[in-house]
Parts: structure tokens; C-alpha cells; sequence
């Protein structure tokens, strides 16, 4: 699946025309004359479209991720496009929430001469595709992996996401004080690498508290009957349980939960701060508890406008994903603005130099391990919405 989304009846050609002129100016390495401007900052322009390629799962087990993600960008880049100096081609293709499918679309983008790659959706499908990217030496801005070690992979990758080490942490804590929790039972996904590494930075959570962890149960990203496991988890008798999974097994085991009578609190990672979550779990979902790199509460100016835009463009609320993908395309503008050139080496530059800019995830630096800092947040379910915990 492709869309390209300024110039939907040109589809993919607008970016091979981009790629064409690359081409016969420097070459497939990114390296384009038309792609340097003049002036800097709000009065810098580029003449030549820029061509940003965007890997996400609109299909398979991380598609509502992957929607949100679309629509983020989508929105970023059409606001961007209305200013003056600077347009962006913004292609998005489906990597099928499948790490084979997400390696050929980096490799599309690498070969087309794409100035900067976002995605792909899952850590999975990163710790993969993101490798050709770094061999070609193309920027890669993820915007949704949360594993350890996504960095690590080379000095062309960034993210505006914030780790599970970073955001469950905070969580744990704030359940434990807020719930007085003493026994647990923590569950998780074993065949992603998002959900175990948010499990493995759950448990080393739990350890460094006085909580004891009673059982620890696992599951697939395909499950959706949860009813033998949390059987088990119940006859714990446990103070909460904690849950590292993809939003597609949060419904149902949530769901499953309370129709067995299991009230304790619930406590979710990452992949449970989505309002599809409320929609589809409804009065089961109140209560349960997320750690978050974002809070639609906020009210700064940036967020405010954000939620405005997204529900005129949309008729919805935007969830995280949309929210991360909105500031990575803003991100990235502000890369290609600071030097004033869409060239890969100048975007991997500015995207470097991120320093407290002001965003919908709040002020956001990348630091020299090329990840992204901000504040996060611990949200609870409370009348169908997420609300700030404490």
C-alpha cells in the first residue's frame, strides 16, 4: 500500500520525480543541490520538494497504531506545506506490521533517495529495517519504538519516542504509592520485541520496590482469549496486575478480566495508551492504569492547537501515536530549516541539535544518544477518558 498525500493523483511519482532530479544533480546518496536553500529558520527556502518516506503498519496486528500515525503526519505535513519556504513529499507505505516487508520499504526509500525515513511502527520491524538505512547513511526518525537498543543501531537513527525505561519507571512507581500494591501478577507478550522490552523494564521496576511478584504469565501477540491465564492470575489473589502488550490483546484481556470478576487495578504499558481502548473495552476499561509520553490534557499552546487541527481534520481524537508522528514531522522541519538544506547529512545534523523545542509532547531535546527527552505522564481511565493519575 502507498499513498502519497499532497499529490494523491501523482502517487508515487511526485517523489520519483523528486528522486529523478536527485538523481541527475548528485546521485541516490540524498546529496541534491535543489535541496540546499537560502536564509535559515522561518526564512529559509528550498526550491525542490523533500521527499520524506514514512514505514507504517496500516495492516496486521499494529495497524490502529499505524492509522493514528498516518494521520499525524498527514496533518503535520499539510500544516507545513501551507507555510512558505519549504515543501515536503511525504510518501507512506505500509510495512504490513512485518519485519520483512518493513526492510523493503526502507529499502524503496534508501534507493529512491528519500532526505529522511520515519517509522517503522514496532521496535520489531525497526531493529531490521533501520540497519539499510544506516548503511546508506539516510536519517531515520522513529516515532513510535519504545525498546532499548533502537539507537544503538547506527548514528543516522533518532526518536521523539520515549523509552519504556523512561516512561514505566514512573509508572510503576505512582501505582504502587497510589494502590498501596504488595502482591502482583505481571503478564506479557513474548514475541514482540516492543512488549518485552516494556516487560523487562516492568520487572526490573517491581524488583527495585518492596512488591512482590507472584507469577509472571505470557502470551502471544495473536491471543484473544485471555480467560485461562487470567484464571491463574486469580487465583493469586493479587493486588493489581501489570500487562506489557499491544492494544489489540489490551481490549480483550481487560474485557476478559472484569467479566471474571477481577477488579484490582490494572496496569498497562505503552501499547495500552490508546483511546480504542475505552471505545471498544467501555466500562471495563475504567480504572486501568498508563504510562504515557503524552497527555491530551496538556494545555500548552502547541498541544491545544494540535488537538483542535487533528479533530476539524478527522472528526476524532488523536491518540500518542498521532500526537509522537505530528512532532516528528515538526521535528524534522525544524531540522531541515536550521541548516537550511534537506540533504541527509544536514538533516541527521539538525535532527542532532534538537534542543528544547517546544512541542505537543511538551519541550523536547534529543540528547547525544540520539533519543528524545521530554516529560511523561501516568494516566488512569476515569468517565471514558484518560485523566492525569494523582
Amino acid at each position: 500500500m502507498r499513498t502519497s498525500l499532497f499529490t494523491m493523483s501523482a502517487a508515487a511519482g511526485a517523489l520519483a520525480l523528486t528522486l529523478t532530479a536527485c538523481g541527475s544533480d548528485g546521485g541516490s546518496d540524498g546529496s541534491n543541490a535543489a535541496l540546499v536553500g537560502e536564509g535559515s529558520g522561518d526564512s529559509c527556502v528550498i526550491d525542490a520538494e523533500v521527499p520524506v518516506g514514512a514505514a507504517l503498519s496500516l495492516t496486521g496486528a499494529a495497524a490502529s497504531y499505524g492509522e493514528s500515525q498516518r494521520n499525524g503526519l498527514e496533518l503535520a505535513a499539510k500544516e507545513l506545506n501551507a507555510k512558505d519556504g519549504v515543501t515536503y513529499d511525504l510518501t507512506v507505505e505500509d510495512d504490513q506490521t512485518d519485519p520483512k516487508q518493513g526492510i523493503s520499504v526502507f529499502e524503496g526509500f534508501v534507493n529512491d533517495g528519500a532526505s529522511v525515513i520515519i517509522g517503522p511502527t514496532l521496535s520489531n520491524t525497526a531493529f531490521q529495517a533501520q540497519p539499510i538505512a544506516q548503511e546508506e547513511s539516510v536519517p531515520v526518525l522513529a516515532i513510535s519504538n519504545t525498546a532499548d537498543g533502537i539507537t544503538e543501531q547506527g548514528d543516522y537513527i533518532f526518536r521523539d519516542s520515549l523509552t519504556e525505561s523512561q516512561v514505566i519507571p514512573q509508572t510503576v512507581t505512582t501505582a504502587i504509592e497510589e494502590y498501596d500494591l504488595e502482591d502482583v501478577v505481571v503478564m506479557y507478550s513474548n514475541d514482540d520485541a516492543f512488549t518485552e522490552s516494556g516487560y523487562e523494564v516492568m520487572s526490573s521496576a517491581l524488583e527495585d520496590s518492596d512488591t512482590e511478584v507472584t507469577d509472571t504469565l505470557t502470551f502471544s501477540t495473536t491471543d484473544t482469549d485471555f480467560r485461562a491465564l487470567l484464571t491463574e492470575a486469580k487465583t493469586s489473589n493479587p493486588d493489581a496486575i501489570f500487562v506489557s502488550g499491544l492494544i489489540e490483546a489490551a481490549i480483550p484481556l481487560v474485557t476478559q478480566a472484569r467479566e471474571l470478576g477481577i477488579d484490582v487495578p490494572i496496569i498497562g504499558g505503552n501499547g495500552f495508551n490508546n483511546p480504542q481502548l475505552m471505545a471498544d473495552a467501555g466500562e471495563a476499561a475504567e480504572g486501568v492504569v498508563v504510562g504515557a509520553a503524552w497527555n491530551s490534557a496538556s494545555d500548552n499552546p502547541q498541544n491545544a492547537d494540535f488537538l483542535e487541527a487533528y479533530e476539524k481534520e478527522y472528526d476524532s481524537q488523536p491518540d500518542q501515536f498521532a500526537a509522537q508522528a505530528y512532532t516528528g514531522m515538526m521535528l524534522i522541519d525544524s531540522a531541515v530549516r536550521s541548516g537550511c538544506s534537506a540533504e541527509r547529512d544536514a538533516i541527521k545534523e539538525g535532527l542532532g541539535s534538537i534542543s528544547e523545542v517546544e512541542s505537543v509532547l511538551g519541550t523536547i531535546s534529543i540528547n547525544e544518544d540520539r533519543d528524545a527527552e521530554h516529560e511523561a505522564v501516568v494516566q488512569v481511565v476515569k468517565d471514558g477518558e484518560f485523566t492525569v493519575l494523582k
